[in-house]
Formats: C-alpha cells, sequence, structure tokens
C-alpha cells in the first residue's frame, strides 16, 4: 500500500546539491508518536494503517513507495566559525510531498544513521531528544509561530552512546523546504556559480514564485528572505524562546524555525538568558537573538553577491547592504506591532516603544515571570490585577507603569471585555515550561512511559484557554531547578 504520494523536486532539479544516501535499517522499530493531524494536513490517509507498518516506513525498516533518500550538501557558521561542509550527517530527505493546500512539504527523517557528511558522528539520535523537537515543534505551532513539525517518533530498538547509554529513535519532519543560509554558503564558497544560481533559481521557484518576473529576482529574493526572519525572531522574543544554537545552517530560507536541540522557554525575564550547554560565552542569549539573525543573512547576502550584479561587485555590495541594514527597521517594526497587540493597542502612539520598553524592564527588575505577567495584563483590564501583582517582587513597583498603561488604554476604541478577549487570545497561558518537558522526556526515555508526553501535548495544543485542573502546567520552575538548568544538543 502507497501511503504517500512523492514529488521530488530538489532531488530531481539539484541532483549535485546532495548524495544519494540509504537510512541504517534499525532492529525493532516501535511507533512511539505519529501526528494524525499533521499527517491529514499532508494528505495522508493513515487511518487503518497499522502502527506496525508505520513503524516501518517511519523509521528507514520499509522506505515508503516513492522515496528517494538523500543526504543534503551545506555548510554553515557555527558559534561565527565557518565550516566548509556540514551537510546532514545523520538526516536524510526523503522526498516531498503537496499538501491539501497545494504546499510542496519535505518530509525527511533525522536519526536515521551515518552519511557521507557525519564526519565523527553515529548519525543516530536518542528518544529524549526527539521528543523534545516534538514537543516544542507542536508548542510553536499552537503559538503560530512558523515551525517545522514532527509527523513521526519511532523507538529504533537499539542503544545510542551518549554521556551514557540511551533508547535510540528515528524523527520524520515536515518543513517548508530544509534550504538553509548554510545550502547557499556552501556553493558560494565552492566558487561554483552556475551551482549557486541554480539553487537560487529553485529556491525563489519554491518560495516566492512571485519574483520571478522582479527586476532584480535575487535582490528581491534576499529581501523576501530577511522580511520572513524579521517577523520570526520577534514573535520568538514575545514567546520567551530561545533557540540556544543560531548557527547559519540553522536558519531557513523558508522562515521557519528548524532544528529544537538546545532551546527553552524563558521563566523569568532576562535578555543574558541562555540554557545551551554549548553557548559558553552567550553567544545565542535570549536578547542577542535580532542581532545574531542579522548576522546570519548578511552571510546569506555575500552568498548572493555574484548573481545581483554581474557587472559591478561595488553596486551588488551596495544593494546587499541597504538589505541588511534594513532588517533592523523590519525587526523592530514587528516587534512594536505584536507588543501593541498583546498590550491590547489598535491605534499606534509615539510613545508605544517607549511602554512596551519599560514594561520589560519592569519584568527584569522585578524578575517577574514573562508568559504569566503578559497574560495576567488582560486580567487588568478586567479590573482583577491579584494575579498580575503576584508576579512581582514588590507589587508596588508595578503600580506607576500601570497607571500609564491604562490611560493609554482609555485612547482606545475597544470596549474593556473585548480587549480582554483579545490579549488572551495573543498571550499564551500555557508554554513548554522546560522542568514539564525534562520531565515528560525523562519518563519516555527511562521507563518507556509516552504518558506525560501526551498529556503535555494536549495541553500545548491549545496555548491561550485557560482550562481547569491545568494549573501545575502553567507555573515556572523552582528556583533551585532554574539555576544552573542547561539543554543539550542530543548529537
Amino acid at each position: 500500500m502507497s501511503l504517500i504520494v512523492f514529488d521530488n523536486s530538489y532531488a530531481r532539479d539539484l541532483p549535485q546539491h546532495a548524495v544519494p544516501w540509504q537510512p541504517a535499517t534499525p532492529p525493532q522499530p516501535q511507533l512511539l508518536y505519529w501526528n494524525a493531524a499533521l499527517a491529514a494536513e499532508l494528505g495522508l490517509d493513515s487511518a487503518d494503517v497499522a502502527a506496525e507498518t508505520l513503524a516501518a516506513q517511519f523509521s528507514g525498516a520499509l522506505l515508503p513507495d516513492g522515496a528517494q533518500p538523500i543526504a543534503q550538501a551545506y555548510a554553515g557558521h557555527q558559534f561565527g566559525g565557518y565550516s566548509p561542509t556540514l551537510g546532514d550527517g545523520r538526516a536524510l530527505l526523503l522526498g516531498e510531498v503537496i499538501d491539501r493546500r497545494g504546499q510542496r512539504r519535505d518530509l525527511a527523517f533525522k536519526g536515521s544513521g551515518r552519511t557521507p557528511f557525519s564526519r565523527r558522528g553515529d548519525g543516530k539520535a536518542a528518544v529524549g531528544p526527539m521528543l523534545r523537537e516534538l514537543i516544542i515543534g507542536e508548542a510553536m505551532q499552537a503559538l503560530a509561530i512558523p515551525t517545522t513539525r514532527a509527523l513521526a517518533v519511532v523507538a529504533t530498538g537499539e542503544t545510542v552512546s551518549r554521556e551514557r547509554p540511551l533508547p535510540g529513535a528515528v524523527l520524520t519532519r515536515v518543513a517548508a523546504s530544509h534550504l538553509r543560509v548554510g545550502t547557499f554558503e556552501y556553493f558560494a564558497n565552492g566558487e561554483d556559480e552556475d551551482a549557486l544560481r541554480q539553487l537560487a533559481d529553485y529556491a525563489i521557484r519554491r518560495h516566492d514564485p512571485a519574483l520571478l518576473d522582479a527586476a532584480n529576482p535575487y535582490l528581491a529574493f534576499l529581501d523576501a528572505v530577511c522580511r520572513r526572519q524579521a517577523r520570526l525572531i520577534a514573535q520568538w522574543m514575545h514567546a520567551g524562546f530561545i533557540h540556544g544554537v543560531m548557527n547559519t545552517d540553522n536558519m531557513t530560507i523558508s522562515g521557519e524555525t528548524i532544528d529544537y536541540g538546545p532551546c527553552a522557554f524563558m521563566d523569568a525575564y532576562d535578555p543574558a538568558t541562555v540554557f545551551s550547554s554549548i553557548d559558553e560565552r552567550g553567544r545565542y542569549a535570549y536578547g542577542n537573538q535580532p542581532a545574531i539573525a542579522q548576522w546570519n543573512l548578511a552571510r546569506l547576502a555575500e552568498t548572493l553577491l555574484p548573481l545581483l550584479d554581474a557587472e559591478s561587485q561595488q553596486q551588488a555590495v551596495a544593494q546587499a547592504t541597504e538589505v541588511i541594514h534594513h532588517f533592523v527597521d523590519d525587526y523592530r517594526e514587528q516587534w512594536l506591532a505584536q507588543a501593541r497587540r498583546k498590550l491590547g493597542l489598535l491605534t499606534a502612539q509615539d510613545d508605544d516603544q517607549q511602554l512596551a520598553d519599560d514594561w520589560l524592564a519592569l519584568l527584569q527588575a522585578q524578575q517577574a515571570d514573562f508568559t504569566l505577567a503578559w497574560r495576567y495584563l488582560a486580567d487588568a483590564v478586567d479590573g482583577d490585577g491579584s494575579r498580575l501583582a503576584a508576579q512581582f517582587a514588590d507589587p508596588a513597583a508595578l503600580s506607576p507603569w500601570l497607571a500609564r498603561w491604562q490611560q493609554r488604554l482609555a485612547a482606545e476604541p475597544q470596549a474593556a471585555a473585548e480587549r480582554a478577549s483579545a490579549m488572551r487570545a495573543l498571550n499564551p497561558l500555557y508554554i513548554a515550561r522546560n522542568h514539564l518537558v525534562e520531565e515528560a522526556l525523562a519518563a519516555a526515555s527511562e521507563h518507556g512511559d509516552m504518558s506525560l508526553t501526551l498529556r503535555l501535548l494536549a495541553v500545548l495544543a491549545d496555548p491561550f484557554t485557560e482550562r481547569g485542573g491545568l494549573a501545575r502546567y502553567t507555573l515556572p520552575a523552582a528556583p533551585e531547578l532554574v539555576a544552573g538548568y542547561r539543554t543539550f544538543c542530543g548529537t
């Protein structure tokens, strides 16, 4: 039975950009999770497919008909240093499907074994990190933040060696594409202009077909990627999300969040927050993310210079520089627009940026929980600020800012009840709290118990609606758990 209808444009159109490869065969595949809703979105009718069949097809034991697995080539700047050959060291692109909306989507394995790009790695993945990618991806999806998603997680029945032996797993990731800034770096630094142009043309056809008729399609493409990333990073910042490894090989051309390794959500607001065990100098701290995004995009711009103006490198540099500089304005515009909505503002006034900045400064000074402070602003609109005040070490410190905000709201046309409802639809109550994620991963990895993962996924599927019996899912971790908390990349 053919569950998937593939149309593999990357393998067909860009054969020199990847290496055909086969996944390792897992000894005892067992389906841990199947994303039925995502499968339906992709047009995959899995209702009558046995779990054993799904486990086989989405672990590498028995590839779906039509799959053409390839390891994609890419480079990347990792913590600022250039690595010329990275590529899919533990991943394989199975192929592409056209979903029910007519959109092309990648299906790719993660953790499926060694490839020509593996270097010294084993190419495998463990249950815990693959479930983390599932949980965070679904949380981001529910928050309406562009993201790759997990279609399936399959235990392989083998052990992988990390700091200690761990149960192995393969994840099937769905993405608008796996084209990265690092993909362009690989071919630009190889000085193969024909391959670079072919890649850029493919990316434009796939993600920005309307730009094919632009006066300078490559410049317009760079601008479109920058605008997507400006919006994405603004969304990350408003969710308190910290990616952890913003290398150029982890920045997509599509504007989707990719690679949930040492990522986490912030509890108490602090721009210097770092969770990643490998980010020793804080390069990818929460507050640095907008600047790092611009730095990464500048690397993309450099790759496109030969295509921007074949006659004048000086002119190409000037054009690219203007686009990269404009990223700052795009990001600030996106951030402020989202901040206004989260604050219950429908109109714009000149001092709104200062109002929002002072709110964040207050949260930091008072060590307030980022998510709950934003959420409980709606309570104050309803006339009850008790839950909001409880987030502050000194509730009296809130009063001056609250008075300014309420005065600003008085200039708005919206009724209070309507405003509070709109704010609650934008400011989540339930996020993937780090201690809850760790609790779920430990139960699954150490005891084979998926119940906590499934329960957490059910809560996160509706992050905005307050429900009874879920109080523990709203609370930050105890201070002793937050101190020294670190996340790991899983390789």
